[in-house]
């Protein structure tokens, strides 16, 4: 009576399927095969997995790919260990978390923006100040010319900061606005209900498995009474017995396989949203992955600008000659070209 998954998410039970009743079954029969039930599976928290020592090892949904669907099924505890978690709650943390990441990318981007843009301003105000205006000649052309490659500068740190604000700040605030919490709220409210069905349909099967087991032993003490004469039980109240044991047994059957038809709807629902969040993580990470490769390259950019910013001053500083800025101050500032000579006795 071995109970096995197969990859659709379905269960094969043969208890649910027999056309045997467990009390139409003899004592010893009824507890070889309960015996048999507890070799080979075992139930946690409400859901029945197959015992590893007893079952071929199970295949996974999707080999090789270490899917959201084939490593949550069990529940944990919390850090604390007072409490239960879920493995899907632990996969709804995931995408809250990720959530939360994705902001605070977003408010490391601003800061980045913020320190871009005062070190444009500072940069401006800098390029403005008259310090050394009066220098001349070539150094002072190339003097000048610094100066103006602060101003051309702080042009490309604004240029840098406004499009980090748009192509990388922005999308990062906007994907998955306010509804994906109730989105996912929705997911957790709808696994949740599914398993609050399996608690009550195993309750419903512990209740009938117990009824069972009161009729087999009211029966089995009915014949005993009956075959040594201590009572003046009859036949026929045998038969009532018998009957009501495999009326007991008819709805412990009918039970456990409610009980299944819930557990696969859970393990099917939980396979497809399982594979449903491990999307939305892919898109999440490829989405950053996207941005943060952006920024890389506008950063890039912002230095290739600013080297073309200094080009004109490396050249110019390459020109700068003292022989020739000599001669043309001197031509400018020249008060006559005569020398004095000793004079005359």
């Amino acid at each position: 009576m071995e109970e096995s998954f197969d990859t659709e998410g379905s269960f094969d039970d043969g208890s649910c399927l027999s056309s045997q009743s467990p009390g139409s079954l003899s004592p010893a029969r009824r507890q070889n095969k309960e015996k048999e039930i507890k070799e080979t599976k075992t139930t946690v928290n409400f859901v029945t997995f197959p015992v590893s020592q007893s079952t071929p090892e199970q295949q996974l949904l999707k080999p090789n790919e270490w899917s959201y669907c084939d490593y949550f099924w069990a529940d944990r505890k919390d850090p604390q260990g007072t409490t239960t978690v879920s493995g899907f709650e632990v996969l709804l943390q995931k995408q809250l978390k990720g959530k939360q990441m994705q902001k605070e990318m977003a408010e490391f981007i601003r800061e980045r923006i913020k320190i871009e843009e005062e070190y444009a301003k500072n940069l401006s105000k800098l390029s403005q100040i008259p310090l050394a205006a009066q220098e001349e000649g070539t150094l002072g052309e190339a003097w000048a010319q610094l100066k103006k490659s602060l101003a051309d500068e702080a042009d490309v740190h604004l240029k840098f900061s406004s499009k980090l604000q748009s192509e990388v700040e922005k999308p990062l605030l906007m994907f998955r606005g306010d509804n994906f919490k109730k989105d996912m709220k929705k997911y957790d409210h709808h696994i949740a209900d599914l398993r609050k069905q399996l608690v009550s349909r195993y309750a419903a099967v512990e209740k009938a498995r117990k009824a069972l087991a009161d009729r087999q032993k009211d029966l089995e003490v009915k014949t005993q009474q009956l075959e040594i004469k201590l009572s003046n039980k009859t036949e026929e109240d045998i038969k009532k017995a018998r009957r009501k044991s495999t009326q007991a047994g008819d709805d412990l059957m009918r039970c456990v396989d409610l009980y299944n038809q819930a557990q696969s709807k859970w393990f099917e629902e939980m396979v497809t949203t399982s594979l449903e969040l491990e999307r939305l993580e892919v898109e999440r990470v490829e989405m950053i992955q996207q941005h943060l490769r952006q920024y890389t390259t506008l950063r890039r950019e912002t230095d290739m600008f600013n080297q073309s910013t200094l080009e004109p001053v490396d050249q110019l500083l390459q020109s700068v000659d003292p022989a020739k800025d000599r001669e043309l101050w001197v031509r400018e500032h020249k008060t006559g070209d005569l020398r004095p000579v000793d004079m005359d006795i």
